[in-house]
């Protein structure tokens, strides 16, 4: 299978119910939107993090193409037939279990933070910032056009990844600049 379809050389791309939309759709964007997040953890993990950290990166990558290929899938064609592009409520629940678990090993934050750090910090603190990103491009969509659950996911993501920044930066010594 090649990896060129030529397809899309019009600038058109095909949802998982086969619509043929644009690529600027902004169904497209959200889901372009949450594979920057994606990518975004793999440099994360790809600048070192700890193997616990590594794991729960791991996951959330996996939570994020189940949650593009939702945004993917209009007509909920997918949802029936695939189930690990699912997302619900285990999942927050995930994200938020390791935020408790990280921010019992943190000091407690009394001002805003500069983004930054080390290499890892610095990637999470990017990929919380595109998080937040596609979260906006997510509830644009409109209520209707997305399950709620998806927009809660993206919402405590973001959260986590502030957390982890913070705990990758701790956990590797390096301080946090105060602003």
């Amino acid at each position: 299978m090649k990896i060129y379809t030529k397809t899309g050389d019009g600038g058109e791309t095909s949802l998982f119910d086969n619509t043929r939309v644009s690529k600027a759709d902004a169904r497209v964007d959200a889901y372009g939107e949450v594979d920057e997040i994606n990518a975004c953890l793999g440099a994360a993990r790809a600048a070192g993090v700890d193997l616990d950290m590594s794991a729960a990166l791991e996951a959330i990558q996996k939570d994020l193409f189940a949650l593009g290929a939702r945004l993917a899938d209009p007509s909920a064609r997918i949802a029936a037939r695939v189930t690990k592009a699912a997302i619900g409520e285990s999942d927050v629940q995930r994200l938020e279990a390791i935020i408790d678990r990280l921010e019992d090993e943190l000091p407690p934050l009394r001002r805003f933070i500069l983004p930054g750090g080390g290499p890892a910090g610095a990637a999470l603190h990017l990929a919380r910032t595109v998080c937040r990103r596609a979260e906006r491009r997510v509830i644009a969509l409109g209520a209707d056009a997305v399950e709620p659950i998806l927009v809660v996911y993206l919402n405590r993501l973001s959260d986590l990844l502030f957390v982890m920044a913070r705990a990758v930066n701790h956990r590797a010594g390096v301080p946090e600049v105060e602003w």
